[in-house]
């Protein structure tokens, strides 16, 4: 194919499931909006008046950047791993393994529709934050590339899942028993300096710490660990989970009956 008919295939690929987003937006956007308020509204107005402040910063803003992260996150994950299993379970991505698309274009296509919802509801809990506090961008080129990467990270990895997934409960699998509580635990509502040394280690080990601690720079300006570790870690993560995924698309891992 040339170039301009994988563009015309990626951007097809893009729409479709940008326009499924939209289609059932109640299900896709309301309830993550409706989550993080209550956040908001809990952790940060409740328990946050009577905490003060995190690191010398008032808490309702520290906790922002990680929920934000959070949302975008889960939301990048999930799109994915639902639709590409659903194409499967439905027997029409054998349609797109058999045309003369690339394996990148197939990949790019869905993966790009993954970040669309995790960055639309990005920028929504970031207008409900505006809402309970005053949201400032501390340096918009960090918290905007971080926001790219942490996206395109998850919507790979959900990627990854949806190809192993055999029925509709492997999906959950993940998002249930992994995502959440390394979510919980990577710094979202606290410091890593309140911990002891052997927790702060484990910490360490946990990559969505690091996009949390780069969103809190992008945002506020500070970091409990250099912007140039996460920025290495996510890099990484960016081009094994891709290449992992070409393989599995190259191989028809789980897709080829």
């Amino acid at each position: 194919m040339s170039t301009r008919a994988n563009l015309v295939a990626i951007h097809t690929i893009a729409r479709r499931e940008i326009s499924r987003i939209m289609r059932i937006w109640a299900q896709t956007l309301v309830p993550p909006a409706i989550t993080m308020t209550l956040y908001f509204l809990i952790f940060g107005g409740l328990i946050g008046s009577r905490i003060g402040t995190m690191d010398g910063i008032g808490y309702m803003d520290f906790i922002v950047p990680g929920l934000v992260m959070m949302s975008v996150i889960q939301n990048s994950y999930g799109n994915i791993a639902s639709s590409f299993f659903g194409a499967k379970f439905g027997h029409y991505v054998e349609e797109l393994l058999v045309s003369p698309m690339p394996n990148w274009v197939i990949l790019g296509g869905y993966v790009a529709g993954a970040m669309a919802r995790g960055l639309a509801v990005g920028v929504i809990v970031m207008l409900i934050a505006s809402l309970f506090t005053d949201v400032r961008i501390a340096n918009p080129l960090v918290a905007v590339t971080t926001l790219g990467l942490g996206s395109l990270i998850f919507a790979l990895a959900g990627f990854i899942n949806a190809v192993f997934a055999r029925k509709f409960d492997d999906v959950a699998i993940v998002p249930t028993f992994i995502l959440t509580p390394l979510t919980y635990l990577g710094g979202v509502f606290y410091s890593i300096t309140l911990l002891p040394g052997w927790a702060q280690a484990m910490t360490k080990a946990n990559p969505i710490f690091y996009m949390v601690n780069a969103m809190r720079h992008g945002l506020l300006g500070s970091s409990d660990v250099p912007l140039w570790t996460s920025y290495a870690l996510m890099l990484g993560f960016v081009a094994v989970l891709g290449g992992l995924g070409l393989w599995l698309l190259k191989r028809g891992t789980g897709l080829r009956s």
